[in-house]
C-alpha cells in the first residue's frame, strides 16, 4: 500500500496534467486519473512498476479510447432515437438500461475477431440473413453460422 501511496503522491498531478491536454476539460481528466490509479490499486502492482509513467500513460490511454469509444456508440444511440415517434420514446431509466447494455455488448464484441463481429452484427442489427452475409464476407454459410455463435457466446457467457 505504501507503494501506491508514493506512485499516487508523485504522479496524480502529472497524469492528471496528461488527461487535461488529452481530454481538453478538466472534469473528465480528473475522472480518468481516478480511474488510471483504481486500476492499478486493484491490479496490486504499484510495487513492481520500474516506469510508472509510461505504465500510467498506457492504462490511462485506453481509458481515453473507452470514454471515446462510448461517447461514440452513446451518441449513436442516441441519434437513432431522434427518429422513433415521441409515443414510442423510451423513458429516461430504460434509455440508461439500454446504453449500459450496448456498452457492455460492445465491450464484449470488441475482443472477437472483425468477421465474427461483423457477422453477428449484420445478423441483430441489419436482419441480413445468413445467405447474404455469406456474400458480403466472402465466407460460407456455415462459416457465418459459426461467427454468430461465437459472437452469442461471447455476449452471454463473456468467451468461456
Amino acid at each position: 500500500m505504501n507503494a501506491f501511496k508514493a506512485l499516487y503522491a508523485n504522479h496524480h498531478s502529472w497524469l492528471n496534467h496528461w488527461l487535461r491536454k488529452k481530454m481538453g476539460n478538466h472534469f473528465d481528466a480528473a475522472d480518468l486519473a481516478q480511474d488510471t490509479f483504481l486500476r492499478v490499486l486493484l491490479s496490486g502492482d504499484a510495487d513492481k512498476l520500474h516506469e510508472p509513467r509510461a505504465f500510467l500513460t498506457t492504462v490511462a490511454s485506453g481509458l481515453v479510447s473507452n470514454f471515446y469509444r462510448r461517447k461514440k456508440l452513446e451518441q449513436a444511440y442516441l441519434d437513432a432515437l431522434l427518429h422513433l415517434p415521441e409515443a414510442e420514446a423510451p423513458s429516461p431509466e430504460a434509455k440508461a438500461i439500454m446504453l449500459e447494455t450496448l456498452v457492455e455488448i460492445d465491450g464484449l464484441l470488441d475482443g472477437l475477431p472483425y468477421k465474427v463481429r461483423k457477422a453477428f452484427l449484420l445478423s441483430q442489427l441489419d436482419g441480413m440473413s445468413h445467405a447474404d452475409i455469406a456474400g458480403e464476407l466472402g465466407v460460407s454459410i456455415s462459416t457465418v453460422k459459426r461467427y454468430i455463435v461465437q459472437a452469442v457466446e461471447q455476449c452471454c457467457f463473456g468467451g468461456a
